[in-house]
């Protein structure tokens, strides 16, 4: 019972010194998607063949809404498959808010960006290029889907009520995943979780990219827990946040008919994120 209660004043005291940190990225974060996120989708749609481009470079703004918005977007041919992946891949959902908000992990952030976003760009280029050569057009509709983010129900308030609303649902997720980690690495010890991880081995990517792909912002939180703890390379972190699209599957699954193109789309996804983390743990 006392290491129960040492676990989780542990887990308190480890996520409560994040808590400003989280409520100043935020606001930040709640500010740009209130006042741009339609700026942006816009944009995006009239970059035409350099799509993935900007998509990567938009997805690489911390926030749930966007990879949500081009799978609508991407559903109505709206915008190219290169750019749906590019911005999946770029997504970091909830990663750079933890990482800013734990001083000794924050120098990690500038370089998880740039290779997510080298990655994103080359990856939605190949795409594009590929599917150009094999002269496949997907069917473009006149107009984008009115309400992109009809579930969201941020927009009926305002900015500091959303960044409390999310401060507060990141912080509580992070205090069970601290407990949780705490727990588990008490209950099995640090070699034989090091093992179960793969850790130092070139395959721990493929794990990372795996777990990446659940449709919840669980991952990201999970897996930048577990790289700030030292038991992912950064090769890995890179991997299961590559394939970590947020919500964005879950509508991409809901809004666009075609299964095969869907599950093509994931499989991608996940090739691609295995195989950068593991190219980039080669060369670290």
């Amino acid at each position: 019972m006392d290491k129960v209660l040492d676990i989780a004043l542990d887990a308190l005291i480890d996520t409560a010194k994040m808590l400003p940190f989280l409520f100043a990225v935020y606001i930040l974060i709640e500010a740009l998607e209130h006042k741009a996120s339609d700026r942006f989708s816009r944009a995006l749609r009239k970059l035409g063949p350099f799509g993935s481009v900007g998509g990567a470079i938009l997805g690489c703004v911390p926030q749930c809404g966007f990879s949500v918005a081009v799978s609508n977007l991407y559903s109505g041919r709206l915008v190219s498959l290169g750019t749906l992946i590019a911005v999946y891949v770029a997504t970091s959902d909830e990663a750079i808010p933890i990482l800013l908000s734990n001083p000794q992990s924050a120098s990690s952030v500038l370089s998880l960006i740039a290779a997510k976003l080298v990655i994103a760009v080359v990856a939605g280029l190949l795409i594009d290029g590929v599917i150009k050569l094999a002269h496949r057009k997907g069917n473009l509709s006149e107009k984008p889907y009115a309400d992109l983010c009809e579930n969201c129900g941020c927009e009926e308030h305002g900015i500091l009520y959303s960044a409390i609303k999310h401060t507060v649902q990141i912080f509580l997720f992070l205090l069970v995943v601290s407990f949780l980690l705490g727990a588990g690495i008490e209950l099995l010890g640090e070699e034989r979780l090091n093992r179960v991880l793969m850790t130092d081995s070139v395959f721990q990517p493929m794990i990372a990219a795996l777990i990446g792909l659940i449709p919840n912002c669980a991952p990201s939180v999970i897996l930048t827990n577990l790289y700030m703890n030292g038991s992912l390379s950064f090769g890995s972190v890179v991997a299961g946040l590559s394939t970590g699209a947020g919500l964005g599957l879950v509508v991409l699954y809901r809004t666009n008919k075609r299964l095969r193109d869907n599950i093509a789309i994931t499989a991608v996804l996940y090739l691609i994120g295995a195989a950068s983390g593991m190219i980039i743990n080669l060369f670290m």
